[in-house]
């Protein structure tokens, strides 16, 4: 299907990220140029490799350009010409850095660098990837929604947590001052299948789970989504009217490590035996994540009710998202094709 605003160019940030790749596939697929940013070239054509070997992304026009989030260069030149922005870049650690601010002033500032871009290159609508990050850890109750926002000063609120939404909140303040067209996706975990060999964060625990990495599992639990998904919530966001001004939680159902390992073993069985069957008691996961940083970062939600609604996504973009089962099934069939599992 050939889409009426195909003339229109698309700028993707973080296009060589797990999601930034997948939201570029769909804009090719419906007929968008595409430009998107990296920090350096030196990655670019297996980036394009990775992007066009989704399915029927074949054609289309796709090109990069340089620019990074901690510098004004580039920037204006990157969104020279193009219609709308997608921001999908930011930083995603893998550890509790021990300056917050590593974290916090990158995602802030770089997301405000777009902004302003966007805003001098006259760009239609920007759509700025967020996280439930910036709506789960506050005073609100499970199942949250978009009127839902995380205390920075709460006792939840770990760096990455923190820098999603100042960083967010620097988005939509922005957009009021500046009469800028603004629309937010808050993903859960995104899983589903990886294009090319870069697993991401999200996906890295499911290859962790297959590669017998975990001797048991925490008990943690998080709205899970499949990355075909998010990227297609991208392009609704850009497209539907409605959407500007509005943030929009793209997220399933809830689950835990040993939810995420069930299906695994269940459906994977050559795995089977790889996959922890104890789940740490949670005193014992408080005492074990001072000695490992992957557990520092969720420490403080052991146990906890992580249930989102993702009924205005349905509602006003109309989003029909896969099933949890799916996006797991999809990371484990595309990592074994791989090779990385």
């Amino acid at each position: 299907m050939m889409n009426k605003d195909a003339d229109r160019l698309i700028a993707v940030t973080g296009i060589g990220g797990f999601l930034g790749r997948h939201v570029a596939a769909q804009l090719l697929r419906a007929g968008y140029e595409v430009r998107g940013t990296l920090r350096s070239l030196k990655k670019a054509k297996s980036i394009e490799a990775a992007i066009r070997s989704a399915e029927g992304v074949i054609g289309g026009k796709l090109s990069f350009v340089v620019a990074d989030l901690l510098s004004d260069e580039g920037w204006d030149a990157a969104f020279s010409g193009v219609t709308d922005v997608m921001h999908t870049a930011s930083p995603f650690p893998s550890r509790v850095p021990s300056d917050e601010n590593e974290l916090i002033l990158p995602a802030r500032e770089g997301t405000l660098r777009v902004l302003r871009a966007a805003k001098n290159a006259g760009v239609r609508r920007v759509v700025l990837t967020s996280s439930i990050a910036a709506i789960s850890y506050g005073p609100g109750k499970a199942p949250f929604t978009e009127a839902d926002w995380t205390d920075i000063n709460g006792p939840l609120a770990t760096p990455y947590y923190k820098s999603k939404t100042l960083a967010e909140r620097a988005a939509w303040s922005f957009a009021q001052e500046n009469g800028l067209e603004l629309a937010v996706i808050n993903p859960g975990m995104i899983l589903g299948p990886i294009l090319g060999a870069d697993t991401g964060t999200s996906v890295g625990v499911v290859q962790s789970l297959m590669k017998g990495r975990y001797p048991a599992m925490p008990d943690f639990s998080v709205p899970v989504v499949d990355v075909r998904d998010v990227a297609e919530a991208h392009v609704l966001a850009m497209t539907v009217p409605e959407a500007a001004g509005q943030r929009f939680i793209a997220g399933g159902a809830a689950l835990s490590v040993k939810d995420i390992a069930g299906v695994l073993r269940r459906d994977f069985p050559a795995y089977a035996r790889k996959m922890p069957k104890f789940v740490l008691p949670n005193w014992l996961a408080g005492l074990a994540s001072r000695f490992d940083p992957g557990l520092k970062l969720i420490v403080g939600e052991l146990g906890r009710d992580a249930r989102v609604s993702n009924e205005k996504a349905r509602r006003v973009l109309g989003w029909k998202p896969r099933s949890e089962e799916d996006a797991i099934r999809a990371s484990a069939e595309s990592l074994i094709a791989a090779g990385l599992a």
